[in-house]
């Protein structure tokens, strides 16, 4: 078995099905919820050197994705993360969040930040699990954030250790 990760496009087209299965997923757990404020999503994000989108493969199948793209000069922000649904549960996730932040401190970013619904507590417990910090409170309901003034996503932000080039 031979796994590896390799840099793509946002726009590959071995990448599109992956993609739609991710948001097809997130139509299932959220109807229309974020419908109302969907985000403009340029390609360009998420090219080197700023940005940066990764496959995970094994033997040459798609089995985990992930990327980042800039939110600040000095932060990058983690987006599609996603795991093939018959391979979860075996750390893939945490794997390719590791490979982006250790790309993100090449490219020079010192800080993480991500958001996640407020329907997905197993993606709340992979970030806590990498040591990320919860900028909401972890004992109320997640359900609530979906209700004003909140917008339904749980923001995470983690420094990154550049001296070491890994994470902190």
């Amino acid at each position: 078995m031979s796994e590896h990760f390799r840099d793509v496009s946002p726009e590959a087209s071995e990448l599109q099905p992956v993609l739609n299965g991710l948001f097809a997923e997130y139509a299932a757990r959220y109807g229309d919820y974020f419908a109302k404020d969907a985000e403009v999503e340029l390609t360009e994000w998420y090219l080197p050197p700023q940005g940066l989108f990764i496959v995970l493969e094994r033997d040459g199948k798609i089995i985990a994705t992930g990327a980042y793209k800039p939110f600040d000069a000095h932060t990058a922000e983690i987006k599609r993360i996603w795991t093939d649904k018959t391979l979860r549960q075996q750390g893939l996730a945490a794997r390719v969040v590791q490979e982006l932040e250790r790309r993100a401190v090449l490219a020079g970013y010192s800080r993480i930040y991500l958001t996640t619904g407020f329907r997905q507590p197993e993606a709340v417990r992979l970030y806590l699990s990498q040591g990320y910090d919860a900028q909401f409170d972890l004992q109320r309901d997640p359900e609530i954030y979906s209700l004003p003034p909140f917008d339904g996503r749980l923001r995470f932000t983690k420094a990154l250790n550049v001296a070491l080039g890994k994470s902190a």
